[in-house]
């Protein structure tokens, strides 16, 4: 455990060492003004913030289905507050995974950096240790380098910087998945039953056989602009499943064209007084029957 403790601290000063490689989102904005002003409405951009309002001092989510409550507990902790608000239906429950409205308090330096984690994929940048053991990210919400890496050589020196269109669809994937969970940070086998684990997205397309078929042309990026908000438009993934699947061939009569909608259907791990409070298209791309969490059979994934 001290080791974990020690390289805590290291990565921690590698981190405050790094930051200087950052350029801050604003230094994009010249250059890259269209993208920059698409990107700043997005929920990734929006995904932390000073909370203005209590329960807490940091709001993780950016209201679009929830927002979660952080703050300070002394020196040693943080608090995720038992309570969230949903969006959906307007008020405070259960936060996701929580028994209690009690909140789960986090060691700050835990060996598993658990409240680290939390603040590095809601920010941007290295984090930084202020006094009181206080954690500062370098840039609030999931900003341009992120997903580009440090901006300051490129900014300076217009020298190529990375470019996850690139990547290939398996590589974006773990990309994408570092944040949005992958198996590896899953903890082991998945539990398919669990309808919590449909938001790890990543995780559930890679199963798909349209992902694991498609040669490298079924990404992340496919279905979702990087700059853009996140659609609510069915036909706009429609028209993407029609582009592999002109002609598609069903054993009963379908009324009206809706792929994802069946093939990619709704979960809905927590409901408010009978109403939906979260909602996750399963990604696991299949034939469903019934069972929104996973395929039938004879579509689950093979060797």
């Amino acid at each position: 455990m001290r080791f974990c403790f020690l390289a805590l601290l290291a990565r921690l000063a590698w981190g405050q060492y790094a930051g200087s490689r950052y350029a801050g989102s604003e230094a994009c904005r010249d250059c890259h003004e269209a993208q920059f002003a698409s990107h700043a409405k997005t929920g990734h951009a929006n995904a932390l913030s000073r909370s203005d309002r209590k329960p807490g001092e940091w709001a993780f989510g950016a209201g679009v289905q929830a927002i979660t409550y952080v703050s300070q507990a002394g020196e040693d902790h943080y608090l995720e507050h038992g309570l969230s608000y949903y969006t959906a239906t307007k008020s405070m429950a259960l936060t996701p995974g929580h028994r209690s409205p009690e909140g789960e308090r986090y060691r700050t330096f835990d060996p598993n950096a658990a409240i680290f984690r939390c603040f590095q994929c809601h920010g941007t940048g290295p984090l930084k240790l202020e006094a009181g053991s206080r954690i500062e990210p370098s840039e609030l919400g999931v900003q341009c380098e992120s997903c580009h890496g440090p901006g300051v050589e490129h900014a300076t020196t217009q020298r190529p910087i990375k470019n996850p269109k690139r990547l290939s669809a398996s590589e974006l994937n773990d990309a994408c998945g570092a944040c949005h969970r992958k198996p590896a940070a899953a903890g082991g086998d998945t539990d398919w039953s669990n309808p919590w684990n449909a938001r790890h997205q990543p995780l559930y397309l890679s199963q798909s056989s349209c992902f694991r078929n498609s040669k490298g042309a079924l990404s992340c990026l496919t279905c979702h602009p990087a700059h853009a908000e996140l659609s609510r438009d069915a036909a706009s993934y429609n028209r993407r499943c029609i582009g592999c699947h002109a002609k598609p061939k069903h054993r009963t009569a379908v009324a009206a064209q809706s792929c994802a909608g069946c093939h990619m259907p709704a979960v809905v791990p927590l409901s408010v007084e009978g109403r939906p409070a979260l909602r996750f298209a399963n990604h696991w791309i299949g034939i469903y029957s019934g069972n929104p969490l996973k395929p039938a059979a004879s579509t689950s994934r093979r060797p």
